[in-house]
C-alpha cells in the first residue's frame, strides 16, 4: 500500500449490522433451503431454489456486502452507482440459485456439492467486485491480487460449506450454530476482498458507469432495517407453512 494511499476506517456499528443481517439471511435460507428436496414437483423445487437463492444471495450476502461498504469512512466523499450496485445484487442472487439447484438436485453428494459450491463461490466473489467497481469517488483502486485471490478461495470455500450446511442441518439450534458461522465466513469473504483494495486520490471522481448513484450518512442502517423486515417476514411465512405441513401429516 502506497504511503498516500487513503486510509478506509470501519464504523464499529455497521461492521456489527453487516455480520448480523449475513447471519439472519443465512438462517432464513437455511429455513428455506428444506423445502428443496423436499418438493413434490418441479414447479414446487423451483420455487423453493428461488426463494432459497433469493434469500441467501440477497440478504446474507449482497446485503451484508453493501453495509459492509458503507461502514468503510474514508476522508473522501463517496457514492455507488445505481446500476452496478443491482447488478452486483443480482449477481449474488442468480449464483446462489444455481449453487443450490446443483447441489439439490436429486441424491445430495459431493459431485454435486462441488460443482455448485464453486459456481456460487464465484458468483458471490464476483458480485464484491462488481459492488467495488460501483464506487465514484475521487480515487482510484488498484488490488493485490494474491489478496483477491485469497478472497476467491474463500467465497468458494464458504458456499461450499454453505451448500453442506443446507441440506444436511436441521432443527433450530444446528441452523442457528450454523448460521453463525456463516456470517462469519461471508464478513471474512467481504472484509478479505477489502483488504486487497488500496485507494489513490485523484483531482477527479472516477465514474466507471454512466447512471445515477446512491449514497448518505443513514443509508447502512436503512438497507439494514430495511433487508431485516423483510427477512423476518419471509421467516415468519416460512415457518407457518412448515407447522401446516407438518399438521396435515399427522
Amino acid at each position: 500500500m502506497h504511503d498516500h494511499a487513503i486510509q478506509c476506517v470501519h464504523d464499529p456499528l455497521l461492521l456489527t449490522l453487516s455480520y448480523l443481517i449475513s447471519v439472519l439471511g443465512s438462517y432464513t435460507a437455511l429455513q428455506l433451503a428444506i423445502g428443496i428436496p423436499g418438493a413434490r414437483s418441479p414447479g414446487e423445487r423451483l420455487r423453493a431454489v428461488f426463494a432459497a437463492g433469493a434469500t441467501m444471495g440477497g440478504g446474507a450476502i449482497w446485503a451484508m456486502h453493501f453495509i459492509g461498504m458503507l461502514a468503510c469512512s474514508m476522508e473522501i466523499p463517496v457514492t455507488y452507482n445505481l446500476g452496478l450496485t443491482v447488478f452486483s445484487g443480482l449477481v449474488a442472487i442468480v449464483s446462489c440459485m444455481f449453487g443450490l439447484a446443483i447441489a439439490g438436485g436429486g441424491v445430495f453428494s459431493w459431485m454435486r456439492l462441488v460443482p455448485g459450491g464453486t459456481l456460487m463461490g464465484l458468483g458471490v466473489a464476483g458480485m464484491h467486485y462488481v459492488g467495488m467497481a460501483a464506487m465514484e469517488m475521487p480515487a482510484t483502486t488498484t488490488y493485490d491480487m494474491t489478496i483477491v485471490g485469497i478472497s476467491i478461495l474463500i467465497a468458494v470455500v464458504a458456499s461450499i460449506a454453505a451448500l453442506w450446511l443446507a441440506f444436511n442441518m436441521r432443527g433450530v439450534a444446528q441452523m442457528l450454530g450454523s448460521a453463525l458461522v456463516m456470517g462469519v465466513a461471508v464478513c471474512g469473504m467481504h472484509y478479505t476482498g477489502m483488504l486487497a483494495a488500496s485507494f489513490a486520490p485523484t483531482d477527479q471522481v472516477q465514474v466507471s458507469f454512466v447512471g445515477p448513484a446512491i449514497g448518505g450518512a443513514h443509508l447502512g442502517s436503512m438497507i439494514f432495517a430495511l433487508t431485516t423486515v423483510l427477512l423476518v417476514t419471509v421467516l415468519t411465512i416460512s415457518t407457518m407453512r412448515q407447522r401446516r405441513r407438518a399438521l396435515v401429516r399427522i
